[in-house]
Order: C-alpha cells, then sequence, then structure tokens
C-alpha cells in the first residue's frame, strides 16, 4: 500500500512537471539580422562613399629595414582627428557629372573607372563646384591622412600586408613586392575590383596616383597633429602607385611628386571631407 502510494505520487509530480514546462514554453521569435551602423555617409549629388576615420595615433614613414625604403620617409608620431575619406577613387562619370566634361585618357575604360589626367588646380576647380552642388567641406586628403588609412592600423609595407603583386592591386606586375611576376594590364581598371583593405578602402595600393593637399616638405621628427605640408615648393605629394608602376611605389609611406599643373593618364584623386 505504501508503495502504491509513493508511485501515484511520483506520477503527479512528473505530470505537474511536463505541464508547468507546456504553459511555461513559448515559441522562438524570430527577429531579422540586425546590420551594424554604417560608419560613413553617401553623397546624394554624386553618389560618391565615404568612410570616416580616426581619431587615431600612428608612426608615418617607414622603418630602415623596408625594402624600396628613401631617406625622406622619417618615422614620427602622427595623430588626427576624426574625417573622413571616399571609399573609392573619383570615378569619371563623378566627375563627370560636377565638371560637364570627362578628361581621361581611358574613356574607353567606362564610367566606373578612376578619372586620370586631371592636375591639381583641376581637382581643386572640382571640390569647389561639388562644394557647391553638394555641401561644403570636400578637399583633398592631407598625406598624413592618406598615410593612415593606407595603412589600416598596420605596420608593414602595404599596411596589414607584406607583399603585393597584379593579384592584388593593379600595378606592374612584372616588378612586384615579394611576390610572383604577374600582369601588366596597361590602364586603370574599374574601381572596387580587388579586395578592400581592413578599414573598407579601394585600391589604396595601385590604380591611379592620388593628389594630396600637401606641398612636397620634409617630414618633421618631432611628435605631429593633424600636419600638412605648407612650405611653398615646387610639387605636391601624390600617393599609392599606379597601373604603370612597380609595386614599391604603392608602399604606404612611399611619397611621390609631381607639379600642381601636370597631368598624366596614371594621375587620379581621392576626396576628403570634414566631419560634419
Amino acid at each position: 500500500m505504501l508503495v502504491a502510494s509513493r508511485r501515484r505520487r511520483v506520477r503527479w509530480l512528473v505530470v505537474a512537471v511536463a505541464l508547468a514546462a507546456i504553459f511555461a514554453w513559448r515559441a522562438p521569435r524570430l527577429r531579422a539580422p540586425q546590420p551594424a551602423p554604417s560608419p560613413g555617409w553617401r553623397d546624394r549629388y554624386t553618389g560618391m562613399t565615404f568612410v570616416r576615420l580616426g581619431p587615431g595615433t600612428f608612426r608615418m614613414g617607414t622603418p630602415p629595414e623596408e625594402d624600396g625604403r628613401e631617406g625622406q620617409e622619417v618615422l614620427h608620431t602622427v595623430s588626427l582627428t576624426p574625417f573622413y575619406l571616399s571609399r573609392y577613387e573619383v570615378t569619371q562619370a563623378e566627375w563627370q557629372r560636377v565638371m560637364g566634361r570627362n578628361p581621361s585618357q581611358f574613356q574607353d575604360c567606362g564610367p566606373r573607372c578612376p578619372v586620370e589626367n586631371v592636375n591639381w588646380f583641376e581637382v581643386q576647380q572640382f571640390i569647389r563646384r561639388l562644394d557647391e552642388e553638394s555641401q561644403p567641406g570636400f578637399r583633398l586628403p592631407t598625406e598624413a591622412e592618406w598615410e593612415f588609412a593606407c595603412r589600416a592600423g598596420g605596420g608593414l609595407p602595404f599596411g596589414t600586408t607584406a607583399t603585393l603583386s597584379s593579384d592584388d592591386a593593379n600595378i606592374n606586375g612584372n616588378f612586384p613586392y615579394h611576390a610572383p611576376k604577374g600582369l601588366l594590364r596597361g590602364r586603370p581598371t574599374p574601381v572596387g575590383q580587388f579586395k578592400p583593405n581592413p578599414w573598407g578602402l579601394f585600391d589604396m595600393s595601385g590604380n591611379v596616383w592620388e593628389w594630396m593637399e600637401d606641398w612636397t616638405c620634409p617630414y618633421s621628427t618631432a611628435d605631429q597633429t593633424n600636419p600638412v605640408g605648407r612650405c611653398g615648393s615646387d610639387t605636391r605629394v601624390i600617393r599609392g602607385g599606379s597601373w604603370l608602376f612597380d609595386a614599391a611605389s604603392a608602399r604606404c609611406g612611399l611619397r611621390y611628386t609631381h607639379r600642381p599643373q601636370d597631368r598624366g593618364y596614371s594621375l587620379g584623386v581621392r576626396l576628403a571631407h570634414d566631419l560634419f
């Protein structure tokens, strides 16, 4: 009798637990994936997209052991306040939209190819018109901002990588950087054809050279905040290498120059914008 009573209690306990579980259970609520907030913005007039970068502090220049290093690439510490940088080089379509003409040598490359054959003064005119048509604040990046963006937190020749071939960027594949030989395409390619750097910026190495705001001035060895070359030299800095040049020219720390009145069919532009 005692055993039977215990069995009944156990059965009722099991039933009670099961009923509690049934009433407590709720169907899982389906949730849509939650996208990460965008770090930048899109210009409505041209469609150009910008990535917000900074604030940040980094070592600008290159270490003495870097292959291809030039003496002017003096290491020094630079701090930057936040700014926007365009995700892609300015395209032929964007230039045409603002200026009403396309000066590019390689117009047959298509509207998504970078504009080239533009000098520094023409770029300034492009910026003034874009300010009027869209919103003020467009400008060229400083070379400190550009190098910070190219490095994307890394200290290797190409930011987070130490090699570069024509599989990685549109450069002269006959002269890679510690990588197998590859293609010389002989012309620009549409922007965004190669893998972006870790900060979502495309073609920081190769495709076309990019005009900087800075005059070509010697680096200071002292710590700097938002430096801009203002020494009044005869040339302006360009960065990033191109389809015509070797991979070493596309190193993040490489400084190359042109007179501001010069044009070239591997010479283009990428824009920055002040923070809102």
